[in-house]
């Protein structure tokens, strides 16, 4: 007998559809509209504000794959994400169309990022981290010292074109940038359902176990760092485009910790929690921005690199709280007010 209270499902193509109610079909399509029509509000800092999240939420979206999915720990996604970012500038300057760079960059990170995968079979933990981080210095440094790199310079890349329109204004770049994050968001929720995705939560539970169960952890520890250093190479790609610059500041060694804080905050092995790590953190970093002034005004012992200091310090305090309150991130949080909304006003 059909009853009016939880979701449940009758067939076996509802139980594994992402979009499972007709709620959630009217939420997404909102959802889309909102995005179509929020450039024509021509506010130029949420644009921006947008496009960066955007670009970071892909970024970390790769690592989430390698390190919330697979288990394997990595400081390098800011190195690969570098590597697609002059990718993108070297192939356009000397006359491919960007639309056709773009993938390039992503597998020519993806490629590089194997090197970091080989450590992945005799490694694992503390020292496949050290070993990725190693990776990361080799990486920045060579683009600090090859002359095609543009050396301590940088390079620079022109605006592309789509179809005669050069993409040179904010909400053009959004409209790019967003496109990109919806297919490559739809890859990666899709991967996760797939006998790779399996794979790897076999591996991150126990590789040995899954060994034994004749899974190939060579091939498949790869095939997580090529993944991921491609979803970096693409996040560098649009960066170019966002920013029409690659320079190695803006690949830090700081921004391999941030993206790893996002997927902790928002929630490791989850997709959608890589949105709310992403959200949280950047917004964080918006807010102390504006704290910052008025506290420096207050104390001026602080100094006046107030908002650097404070930003960091907040930063890991936020990341030891999620650790011990609410390890499982965000994400969970986000479930367990969706279920109890689900069954209201249902005790059970």
């Amino acid at each position: 007998m059909w009853r009016p209270c939880g979701v449940f499902d009758e067939t076996y193509s509802s139980d594994m559809s992402i979009v499972r109610t007709k709620f959630h079909w009217i939420c997404l399509i909102v959802s889309l509209l909102f995005v179509m029509i929020f450039p024509l509000f021509d506010n130029y800092y949420l644009l921006s504000l947008f496009n960066k999240m955007a670009i970071m939420t892909i970024v970390a979206m790769g690592l989430q794959i390698l390190s919330g999915m697979c288990g394997q720990i990595s400081f390098g996604q800011a190195a690969f994400m570098s590597v697609g970012a002059y990718t993108s500038c070297i192939l356009t300057n000397i006359g491919l169309s960007f639309w056709i760079v773009m993938p390039i960059a992503g597998i020519v990170s993806g490629l590089i990022g194997l090197l970091g995968g080989t450590s992945a079979l005799r490694v694992k933990g503390f020292y496949l981290a050290i070993a990725t981080l190693a990776l990361h210095f080799v990486i920045i440094w060579l683009t600090m010292h090859l002359e095609i790199t543009g050396s301590t310079e940088g390079l620079h890349m022109d605006p592309p074109t789509f179809f005669g329109i050069l993409i040179d204004t904010e909400p053009q770049k959004f409209y790019v940038i967003i496109s990109v994050l919806a297919l490559m968001t739809y890859g990666a929720r899709n991967l996760v359902r797939t006998r790779v995705g399996r794979v790897f939560v076999a591996i991150r539970d126990n590789d040995l176990a899954a060994q034994v169960m004749g899974i190939n952890l060579f091939y498949y520890k790869l095939l997580a760092f090529f993944i991921a250093c491609f979803y970096a190479g693409i996040g560098g790609s649009l960066w170019v485009l966002w920013l029409n610059l690659a320079h190695p500041d803006q690949f830090g060694l700081m921004d391999n910790v941030y993206y790893l804080g996002m997927i902790i905050i928002g929630g490791l092995g989850s997709i959608p929690g890589v949105f709310f790590g992403v959200v949280f953190i950047v917004l964080l970093d918006e807010i102390l921005m504006l704290v910052a002034p008025p506290l420096s005004t207050l104390f001026p012992s602080l100094g006046m690199e107030v908002s650097a200091n404070l930003s960091l310090s907040i930063f890991g305090i936020a990341i030891v709280l999620f650790l011990i309150y609410e390890p499982r991130g965000l994400y969970r949080t986000w479930n367990v007010i969706k279920n109890s909304l689900r069954v209201y006003p249902f005790t059970y």
